[in-house]
């Protein structure tokens, strides 16, 4: 009897220590599929083109994610991702038409790296709040993007371009889902296995500290700002890919499904806590729970309400402790 007892402390305890805001994600995730898959098996759900198009439909979600980790791990915010990645689409799809491919990729590639570093400079060194600049820069971009397209897309003819971003596959793997995972091991790899990846948790952790230990953390922020930049850029050259135009529209909205992937997966709004395989799982969550409300016949405004929940509980499980 004793015996029993003891080992039933022992499991309460080790239940006890599991830090479920940071895990719920993957015990979040298992239940969606299965939900989805037992109610919407008969509309082709767990149909192996309708989950490889889940993969592709949130490639460009984990890649700016990512980034995001690194941003959110800093306890800043980068508001803009949704709008570089429209105006790097267009950007991209416009020099292509006059250039050639390289030309169209280094402009695109150039969007991102060019507004990250105007976020990052006023948010290290002016030490402007990241979410009024990040927020004024969204409308910035987006009205650039909208104004030297006219508001109409940019068809995008480049086989080689298209392939590669997004439009090719290896085998049954999409190229979409390689760039995932590409950016998903690199980004795990940094954050987990490097001084740079340590010092971004010391800075959104307790700035002052890392300060006094000899941290930079104003050269922190500001590259991880540029490079949440430049991964926007990419993210809106996949979608330029797979659907083969530039539009200002895309990556409209994605700041706040990115956010939510993040916060889900792990990382804490307030900083100090990164999860980047977490954020992978908070987007592949969210594409699951988009395409499962689409296939049970959810019209946009039901999926808004639906989403716009998702937030709050995300807003909710990051709270400070």
């Amino acid at each position: 009897m004793s015996t029993s007892t003891s080992m039933l402390s022992g499991a309460v305890a080790s239940v006890r220590r599991i830090d479920w805001r940071q895990n719920i994600i993957y015990v979040g995730f298992v239940a969606a599929f299965v939900l989805f898959a037992v109610t919407l098996g008969d509309s082709g759900f767990t149909s192996p083109n309708n989950l490889l198009n889940i993969v592709r439909q949130t490639a460009s979600i984990s890649v700016m994610a990512v980034a995001m980790t690194f941003v959110i791990a800093t306890a800043e915010i980068d508001l803009s991702i949704g709008s570089i990645a429209g105006l790097s689409s267009v950007v991209a799809a416009m020099t292509i038409s006059q250039f050639g491919t390289l030309a169209g990729i280094a402009a695109g590639l150039g969007v991102g790296l060019f507004v990250g570093a105007v976020n990052g400079g006023l948010v290290a060194v002016l030490k402007v709040p990241s979410f009024l600049v990040t927020l004024g820069m969204l409308g910035l971009v987006l009205g650039i993007a909208r104004w030297i397209t006219n508001s109409a897309p940019v068809p995008i003819a480049d086989s080689f371009f298209n392939a590669l971003f997004g439009g090719g596959d290896l085998g049954i793997i999409p190229g979409l889902a390689l760039w995932a995972i590409v950016f998903v091991a690199i980004g795990a790899l940094v954050m987990n296995k490097t001084k740079f990846g340590r010092q971004v948790l010391a800075t959104g952790g307790n700035q002052t500290a890392a300060q006094f230990t000899g941290v930079n953390t104003a050269r922190i922020k500001f590259i991880v700002l540029v490079g949440s930049g430049v991964a926007a850029s990419i993210a809106g050259m996949l979608y330029a890919g797979r659907l083969q135009s530039g539009r200002f529209q895309w990556g409209t909205g994605d700041e706040l499904s990115v956010i939510a992937a993040v916060i889900l997966g792990g990382t804490s709004l307030f900083g100090g806590r990164g999860a980047v395989i977490g954020s992978l799982f908070g987007a592949l969550f969210i594409g699951l729970v988009n395409n499962g409300l689409i296939l049970a016949g959810l019209d946009v405004s039901q999926q808004q309400v639906v989403r716009g929940a998702i937030i709050i509980v995300a807003v909710a499980l990051s709270r400070k402790k």
